[in-house]
């Protein structure tokens, strides 16, 4: 144990409460012969271990950890993430006064090791009502720049990245859905470390950052989702993108068959991307080999194993315009840049504030449109005469479906509770009136929403995933677009 580290614990030993001194401190470093260090307003315990020798653990070895109470430390913490494996190194972060700040950095040894902490201590019981919270943690290397003038190409914006940031390893570039010769209006940039992405965004977030005579709108870009090793290895569905909205199934099932007929077993198209569904994973990876960078309809498309996503968690990020409408898709994948407004194929939603600074307009949503002459006709018509194709929501599939099964509309009833942080929690219970003295008399979520909104959508679209089990007079032309094991 070196001086440093003793007294880097006695600068804030001082201002400790009942639970915590630094007589515990001492205790557990000599216990574990790990070394304490403080510095940048966190504490490191380890990094690396005692005895460890080569290169620090991978990507995917650590965990964040929130929700700490501010009097608890090391000497508590550490036991109880040690029961899912070996830590390479805890962060503890620090307030000036001496309590930890509510939150923490775990690194394991092993990626299993990290995945182990999040499944058992998840909304661990820490204390007597007192609940931690349990993620992976990445260090994000990517930014989202938005406001991006659409004819700009990626040499362009990459030459203009590196001379106004440090560290840029690459810009990714999405074209227009409608227009391939241009950009969405937005870019990932990638850069050498989190470190370096943390200095530009830093340069940048201000709002009065311009490029081109654009004032851009910087913000991080959310992090790829994590599938495991084991459930990668059974997709059988590929992931298809910068198709041209013209561009049929029956051309990409036609093109995919071609160097083994037979092989597709079927398509869904949503705008400029599709999955490909093969019938055996092998025929997939070789059509995945063969298929990518060639070109359809005269655009040149990327194809990737699709990546298998929460039912669940799906259905949310189509509420939030993240996905598009068709329900197969909803249910089944949602891959890299159709996963969340800043991993999207197309334009996000930005916050109307950046930094306490109003930003301007967020780009224009891609949508299919179609000019309104003066002196255009037009028809009143029912919804109930429109192909469910049409409706963006579960809530609008629901009240189709009774409709086209002669039933009265779905009746919604809202509930709420308080979460332990003090959140009002919504949920809503789904009575359809002709069926409710059958087999379930209402359907209810299993699942809290902050937003009446999300409440609403979670709930029908609950309620539909039932009633396509237990109901043969669900609509064909719906059934297709519902997913099932």
């Amino acid at each position: 144990m070196n001086e440093e580290n003793i007294d880097g614990m006695n600068g804030c030993s001082k201002v400790r409460t009942g639970t915590q001194n630094e007589a515990a401190l001492l205790a557990l470093m000599e216990k574990t012969g790990y070394n304490m260090v403080q510095e940048n307003g966190q504490r490191k315990f380890g990094g690396p271990p005692p005895g460890w020798e080569g290169p620090p653990p991978p990507r995917g070895c650590e965990v964040f950890v929130g929700k700490i109470p501010r009097d608890m430390y090391e000497d508590e913490l550490v036991p109880v993430f040690e029961r899912a494996g070996k830590i390479y190194e805890f962060r503890l972060m620090m307030e000036f006064s001496g309590e930890n700040r509510g939150y923490a950095f775990v690194m394991y040894t092993t990626k299993e090791e990290a995945q182990l902490a999040i499944r058992i201590l998840n909304n661990y019981e820490i204390r007597p009502g007192k609940f931690i919270g349990v993620c992976v943690s990445l260090d994000n290397c990517r930014l989202f720049i938005g406001a991006i003038p659409k004819e700009k190409k990626k040499e362009e914006i990459l030459d203009e990245m590196k001379k106004v940031t440090e560290g840029v390893v690459d810009v990714i570039v999405y074209p227009s859905a409608t227009d391939k010769t241009k950009n969405r209006g937005f870019a990932f940039v990638e850069y050498e470390s989190h470190r370096a992405a943390a200095m530009a965004r830093r340069k940048l977030i201000p709002g009065t950052f311009q490029l081109w005579g654009h004032t851009i709108q910087v913000d991080w870009a959310d992090p790829e989702k994590e599938v495991d090793e084991e459930t990668m290895q059974r997709v059988k569905v590929l992931y298809v993108r910068n198709l041209m909205i013209s561009t049929t199934e029956e051309t990409i099932k036609a093109e995919f068959n071609k160097f083994k007929p037979g092989a597709v077993e079927r398509v869904k198209k949503l705008r400029d991307y599709a999955f490909v569904h093969f019938f055996n994973r092998e025929d997939a990876v070789a059509a995945m080999s063969v298929m990518n960078g060639k070109c359809i309809d005269g655009a040149s498309i990327e194809v990737t194993l699709a990546k298998p996503v929460n039912k669940e968690n799906t259905w949310r990020q189509h509420l939030n315009g993240q996905i598009s409408p068709n329900s197969e898709n909803l249910i089944v994948f949602a891959n890299k840049e159709e996963s969340h407004p800043k991993t999207l194929g197309k334009p996000p939603t930005l916050p109307a504030r950046l930094n306490g600074q109003h930003s301007p307009s967020p780009p224009e949503i891609e949508r299919c449109t179609y000019p309104f002459f003066p002196g255009t006709k037009l028809t009143p018509i029912s919804m109930y005469s429109l192909k469910s194709n049409h409706f963006n929501s579960a809530v609008m599939h629901l009240d189709y479906y009774c409709n086209k099964n002669n039933w009265a509309p779905p009746e919604y009833y809202l509930y709420s509770t308080t979460s332990q942080d003090g959140k009002v929690l919504l949920v809503y219970k789904i009575v359809i009136p002709a069926i409710a003295n059958g087999s379930q008399s209402y359907f209810m979520p299993d699942k809290l929403c902050t937003t009446l909104e999300d409440a609403k959508e979670l709930a029908a679209q609950f309620t539909l995933l039932h009633l396509d089990r237990e109901h043969s007079l669900f609509s064909l032309d719906l059934c297709r677009r519902i997913w099932r094991k």
